[in-house]
């Protein structure tokens, strides 16, 4: 059975999961994303492939996925250390250690022309029956799709980082995936901690890209027109909406909050927010002068040597005192306690 939004949103009945042990995942690209992905499967129980396509990668792989393997211990998630998930983990280069998996999530830079060249090297050597997704967030899975063998296999499977602490997974079908696919990756999402949603039409942005990048056109709205500054924009949304999403959702949130105003507030407000179609002049000048952020000190805020390892700890006290909240207030738990 099936629960359906009118945007296309389903919530399918969960099956009997499955034994994580007896199941080979694959992940293609060892990044940031790709070595979280990694540590989130291997602590879920799964026989874990990481592969690394550039020598580069590889190199450094080992040490990333133990950072994240690190993490998990430090939040609760595992008793055991990372030498141990490492015996359930192989690194290579060597696309052929793909051959046993029946799942592989490719994860690397958001380009057709890469990804294609990854599809061809995981379809030569994995089933044809093995499902295949990609963490995309940007590129329609109709169009990925097209560049696989037997397309009906392909997805997107979308995380958000850490992919081992966050309770989020956003599995999208494109035109020809077959919905036994997206449903078994579906029921295994449940095993890796998640809540997933399953959106059955291939839309651009998918579901949180296009929430979230209409509010940062907004943002630089505000910004670019002097009608607030960055501290302030950054304030309201951490303290409004921060205080209840986790809990609530938007939806839920027009609920609690009564419906009866939404119509005049909506005729008032939407003719006034921005539907411009231009990159932000701010983003521009971040790119001209190769702004990364935490990661090289430049960015919209200014960092001082040694602050991006200081966010990197307090984003990762934050995942886990959020992780274990949002378990705590998980749709299951809240519809007990609502009595459903």
């Amino acid at each position: 059975m099936y629960r359906e939004t009118a945007f296309g949103l389903i919530v399918p009945a969960m099956k009997e999961l499955s034994n994580t042990a007896e199941i080979h995942v694959g992940v293609v690209g060892l990044g940031l994303m790709g070595s979280s992905i990694v540590a989130a499967l291997l602590i879920a129980g799964h026989q874990v492939i990481a592969i690394a396509p550039i020598a580069a990668d590889a190199e450094q792989a080992a040490s990333k996925i133990a950072h994240q393997l690190d993490h998990c211990v430090q939040a609760g998630l595992v008793q055991n250390p990372p030498e141990f998930y490492f015996e359930h983990l192989t690194i290579s280069e060597d696309y052929h250690c793909l051959e046993k998996c029946s799942v592989v999530i490719e994860c690397v830079i958001e380009k057709i022309e890469i990804k294609t060249v990854v599809y061809q090297k995981i379809a030569d050597v994995v089933s044809s029956s093995t499902i295949i997704g990609s963490n995309t967030s940007a590129i329609p899975i109709s169009v990925l799709q097209e560049q696989v063998p037997h397309p009906e296999r392909f997805l997107g499977i979308h995380w958000a980082e850490p992919a081992f602490m966050t309770r989020f997974l956003e599995i999208t079908c494109g035109a020809l995936t077959a919905r036994e696919n997206a449903d078994r990756i579906f029921d295994l999402a449940h095993h890796w901690g998640k809540e997933p949603t399953l959106l059955k039409k291939d839309i651009r942005g998918f579901i949180t890209n296009r929430l979230m990048y209409a509010v940062y056109r907004e943002i630089f709205h505000l910004l670019e027109n002097n009608l607030a500054n960055r501290d302030d924009v950054d304030k309201a949304f951490r303290y409004d909406a921060g205080s209840w999403m986790t809990l609530m959702g938007i939806f839920r949130r027009m609920d609690y909050t009564g419906l009866d105003d939404y119509t005049t507030i909506v005729d008032n407000l939407f003719p006034v927010l921005s539907n411009t179609k231009n990159v932000p002049e701010k983003m521009k000048e971040m790119v001209s002068i190769t702004a990364k952020g935490v990661h090289n000190g430049r960015g919209l805020y200014p960092y001082s040597n040694g602050e991006a390892g200081r966010w990197d700890e307090a984003f990762a006290s934050f995942n886990n005192e959020i992780r274990q909240l949002a378990a705590e207030y998980s749709a299951g738990k809240v519809n007990e306690f609502l009595g459903h």
